[in-house]
């Protein structure tokens, strides 16, 4: 309950000091060039020209102090040593390049960004095609968007109960073991199963990630034009080269989009990992190695701060992309 209230009194302070924000500085800024008298147009083009960067500054100022100092900060961390006491120049990085769990993280993130990219936007195009020819398609959207809406951490606990395991002859309260049991089947330690495990976790972003692209590539596919639909099937296409060879084609652009957005958050994912298998059985990924060495035992800055840099590295070029991509996409 004190969590309960602890969130919608920072809502509502939230929503308060945005409105006073708002209305403040409209006023002061009122005060200082009145929109009246002998200057007044003078007055309202220098307010015009500061009340954009007024209601742009709590964004600035937040970006620049959560976002942009922790870049540097963590830039001067990874040449330092453990305690930022030392210059340690490159060795934080040498090590990396000699650390097995470094390579096993490397290798995991890569199988992640091949499934789980390919998978999320493959059924969500499927998704978003069939729901859009269905009477009952906005309901099923709802259904198919509704991991959105639920946090990774909380994702991750609903899934280590599908995949639970209890002792043969125990009632399985895991839904697979359950399934498996019920077929005369063995239960079995999926989370342990090396690398199979890697992909049970996969299956849990491919959930939650294929509602968030079903969502853009329907929208997407309204956007095509009918005529172009209508004259092909009056051509004789069949429904599968209208899909293949008419729509895809043209939303080739947004499935892009979809593609590297969904990566970006694949290099960055920790929350499933961390509650499902915390790294181990060969399920290590890099922001959970990171997460290791900054905070767990003795925490060791330098090396978790290199890790964070690699990873800075590795998001940046895919993000940039998409923003170019998206804006084309705008024009």
């Amino acid at each position: 309950m004190e969590l309960f209230w602890l969130a919608v009194s920072t809502i509502a302070i939230g929503v308060f000091g945005c409105v006073a924000w708002f209305w403040g500085s409209n006023w002061i800024l009122d005060r200082i060039y009145p929109p009246r008298g002998p200057n007044a147009g003078d007055n309202i083009r220098k307010a015009n020209q500061i009340r954009p960067w007024l209601f742009m500054g709590p964004a600035i100022l937040f970006l620049g102090v959560y976002l942009v100092y922790p870049i540097f900060d963590s830039l001067w961390r990874s040449v330092h040593n453990a305690r930022g006491t030392d210059f340690v120049g490159g060795s934080n990085y040498a090590w990396l390049l000699g650390d097995g769990k470094f390579r096993e993280s490397m290798r995991n993130n890569l199988v992640w960004l091949l499934v789980v990219p390919a998978l999320s936007t493959l059924f969500g195009l499927i998704a978003a095609q069939l729901t859009d020819r269905l009477k009952w398609g906005n309901i099923g959207k709802s259904l198919i968007f509704m991991p959105m809406a639920i946090s990774f951490v909380g994702a991750g606990v609903i899934w280590k109960f599908i995949y639970e395991y209890r002792e043969p002859g125990e009632n399985q309260i895991g839904l697979l073991n359950a399934i498996v049991q019920a077929f005369g089947g063995e239960p079995q330690l999926w989370l342990t199963l090396i690398p199979w495990n890697n992909f049970f976790l996969m299956i849990v972003l491919v959930w939650i990630q294929t509602g968030f692209a079903m969502v853009i590539l329907s929208a997407a596919l309204r956007g095509i034009p009918e005529e172009t639909i209508e004259a092909a099937i009056l051509d004789g296409a069949s429904a599968w080269q209208v899909f293949f060879k008419i729509k895809v084609p043209q939303i080739m652009g947004t499935i892009a989009v979809v593609w590297t957005t969904i990566t970006i958050v694949v290099l960055k994912v920790f929350d499933i990992v961390f509650v499902m298998t915390n790294g181990q059985w060969g399920t290590q990924v890099l922001a959970n190695l990171m997460y290791d060495w900054m905070f767990r035992g003795t925490p060791d800055y330098g090396r978790g701060s290199a890790i964070a840099i690699i990873l800075m590295i590795l998001v940046t070029p895919i993000m940039i992309w998409n923003i170019v991509n998206a804006r084309r996409e705008v024009r």
